[in-house]
């Protein structure tokens, strides 16, 4: 007699992978940096011995070579200092306005605005004092954490693609503005450390927090337009 077949299990289905989205992404850099922010505000050591020894090092080689110093200085106070980073999404607002899409331009006027009060109200609130050097190659005021320039660069740069993105660009244009993003993102917080007046965590703390702002505000666009569409 024969025994009756068993149906074999049915095959697995390979796991999903894991969507990237604004909001997934806006909750890990807020993680982040709201671990980096109490490790500041608490004093940590091992986050101050880095902090000091990066910046002994490249102090020494900013001291040791004028001519980079020098195109430091350029890069940070005309290339990428926040009030140029600031008119380039004042452009490009006007730019989305005068296309129609106001909601658009008003809505990356408003995440430019909340980045840099953000900035400003971290800087008196933390309180951190900048390095001080017997002979500096330049100068800053206020406070250091977080760094204004790595935060404002940021937030124009993810801003910039998130308006580029949207209006369709060619694959050419789309790696050049990459390229050119991280360049900027990158450059206007090295140039501070450079320089001597922010610690390797303000620059950090400025990166986290201003790619925080951009994807809270993709993430909250993104649902304002679905809900627009029901």
């Amino acid at each position: 007699m024969r025994s009756p077949s068993i149906p074999s299990p049915a095959p697995t289905p390979p796991p999903r992978p894991v969507r990237v989205t604004p909001a997934r992404t806006a909750a890990l850099l807020a993680s982040f940096s709201g671990v980096l922010v109490t490790l500041v505000v608490a004093g940590w050591d091992p986050l101050l011995l880095f902090d000091r020894t990066l910046a002994e090092r490249l102090h020494d080689r900013a001291v040791a070579q004028p001519g980079a110093t020098w195109a430091n200085r350029v890069l940070t106070d005309w290339v990428w200092d926040p009030w140029t980073m600031r008119l380039l999404t004042a452009a490009a607002v006007i730019a989305v306005w005068l296309r129609g899409d106001r909601l658009l331009a008003l809505w990356v006027a408003a995440t430019s605005a909340v980045g840099a009060a953000l900035s400003t109200a971290l800087k008196s609130a933390v309180g951190r004092e900048r390095p001080h050097w017997p002979d500096p190659v330049d100068s800053a005021d206020f406070a250091a954490f977080p760094s204004g320039h790595a935060m404002t660069a940021t937030v124009t740069c993810g801003l910039l693609l998130w308006l580029l993105r949207g209006h369709g660009t060619g694959p050419r244009t789309w790696r050049t503005a990459l390229a050119l993003a991280a360049v900027s993102v990158a450059g206007a917080g090295l140039t501070r450390l450079w320089l001597g007046v922010h610690w390797g965590s303000d620059v950090l703390g400025g990166w986290l927090l201003g790619g925080c702002v951009v994807a809270l505000s993709l993430a909250a666009y993104g649902r304002l337009a679905r809900s627009g569409e029901r």
